[in-house]
């Protein structure tokens, strides 16, 4: 798995979600009394995009292989949920991510995954797929690594970032 990026572009925007006026998007919110907003495809530019080639098996087409550009759910959520890395690694080692598709498939990530201090896997937030952007559909969730293709999430419309351990 190869991730390359810019190493002009800016690892992060200015914190904070911002309302998007239409259009795709996602609502991100943090279940400890933190960040909530909507995030579009518009607003994840800022962020340093990186590309990978990710292949897995897809239940109902097969074997798949796709290229995806995008910044790293990591330092997305770090942005702009930043209450999740200033709590110690205890904590941190039981918060999650919950994130939902346009068609209501969805799919959980550990916190510990994606976090540099534990297992640092490069979950990307897809704004292009083989080159084609999804302004129009919104971003995708990328699990490099996973065999299997359930983790790849279309057109998220929601991620929750649970802090102390209960589900959305």
């Amino acid at each position: 798995m190869d991730l390359t990026g810019d190493p002009r572009a800016p690892s992060r925007p200015v914190p904070g979600p911002r309302s998007a006026p239409g259009g795709p998007g996602f609502v991100l919110t943090t279940r400890s009394g933190g960040v909530s907003g909507s995030v579009t495809v518009t607003d994840l530019s800022p962020f340093r995009h990186r590309t990978t080639t990710a292949a897995f098996l897809c239940a109902t087409s097969g074997p798949r292989s796709h290229v995806f550009r995008g910044p790293l759910l990591y330092e997305v959520l770090s942005a702009l949920a930043p209450l999740v890395p200033d709590v110690p690694r205890r904590t941190r080692a039981h918060c999650a991510v919950w994130l939902r598709g346009g068609d209501g498939h969805g799919a959980v990530v550990s916190w510990a995954e994606i976090d540099p201090e534990f297992a640092a896997a490069p979950f990307l937030l897809a704004t292009a797929v083989d080159g084609t952007p999804l302004g129009e559909q919104g971003p995708q969730l990328v699990s490099p690594g996973d065999r299997c293709g359930a983790r790849y999430i279309s057109a998220i419309t929601r991620v929750d970032v649970v802090v102390d351990g209960a589900g959305p």
